[in-house]
């Protein structure tokens, strides 16, 4: 995609995650030309290198940049006599499950403590349940609960198009009317992402003609490539210190590319491997105890037969 981020006419940025490595080169450079200004900006040093174990996420990368910058041009105006204005930081992220929303959410939160625009800078996570009451009034005190609970953070709702189901007279509503007054009265003393599927927010979106615009960010978070989470497979397994033989590569390869073709957006990318990988160190585990072999070769790698997928109990 040529243009990874674009502005709405009703000034929302969004971003689209492209996940390709020469996406927004800008993203790339760094601010620093001296050892005195990397340690001045510390903090954006400090979180672009946690971001950078991280498969993907280029425009979050870049996002996290121009945040910073201004912020710190912010600072440099304020010490001039000039004057400085904030701005309304809340987010919507849509994508597939298992494409790093919440752990983007969950660094957005430490980030903008570190910059003091939040003061705690912790994270809720939220749904439909948490949000929702059994009557007329108790939606609205379970939501304000949990906004109190999100004073100084993040408050993150995931499925968040689940509010939107049920009509007019579903309690739904009722939180999203809490939501956006808080939004309103409250817009600097935390910050909130609404995430789901794309498709359903941005129907949800639609619902409430006033909603889109209180969200000046919107980031999409498309599916992992099949080199992307093979990457991931090599990373997870590097933890856990486990390898793979090069036949149990291959069908992986070979599995996760068909997955990806198949389930299209309702794949789970990242949280699929992860439960796939665990599978096969539990299958891996039981086919050693069978052969008695406690060699520390054997015990390191996960061969193709620990990935009987025809039988697996793992869902995409």
């Amino acid at each position: 995609m040529n243009h990874p981020t674009t502005a709405s006419s009703k000034g929302r940025i969004n971003i689209v995650l492209t996940h390709k490595q020469n996406a927004r080169t800008d993203a790339q450079q760094s601010f620093f030309h001296t050892e005195a200004e990397r340690e001045k900006h510390y903090v954006l040093e400090r979180i672009e290198r946690e971001l950078e174990q991280y498969v993907g996420l280029i425009e979050v990368k870049r996002l996290i940049k121009e945040v910073y910058a201004w912020l710190y041009i912010n600072r440099c105006r304020e010490e001039q006599g000039l004057k400085v204005t904030k701005q309304a930081l809340h987010m919507i992220f849509k994508g597939n499950p298992g494409t790093g929303k919440t752990t983007v959410a969950r660094l957005i939160a430490q980030f903008f403590r570190e910059m003091n625009v939040l003061s705690r800078g912790h994270l809720i996570e939220a749904e439909r349940a948490d949000l929702v009451g059994e009557y007329i009034g108790h939606t609205a005190q379970k939501t304000r609960e949990l906004i109190k609970k999100a004073q100084g953070g993040v408050l993150f709702v995931d499925e968040a198009y689940s509010l939107g189901r049920g009509g007019e007279k579903d309690f739904g509503k009722e939180a999203i009317d809490t939501l956006v007054k808080a939004m309103e009265d409250q817009q600097h003393e935390f910050v909130l992402i609404l995430a789901g599927y794309s498709r359903e927010m941005d129907y949800f979106l639609s619902l409430n003609p006033g909603l889109p615009s209180r969200f000046p960010i919107a980031i999409d978070f498309p599916n992992y490539t099949t080199e992307q989470l093979m990457e991931i497979v090599t990373i997870m397994l590097r933890e856990r210190q486990y390898e793979l033989s090069e036949g149990a590569k291959r069908k992986i390869r070979e599995h996760v590319k068909r997955l990806r073709q198949e389930e299209g957006r309702s794949f789970s990318n990242g949280r699929y491997v992860r439960n796939m990988l665990e599978e096969g160190i539990r299958t891996q585990a039981v086919r050693l105890l069978q052969e008695g072999n406690y060699e520390r070769r054997a015990l390191l790698t996960l061969s193709e037969e620990d990935f009987p997928f025809e039988n697996t109990n793992v869902r995409p």
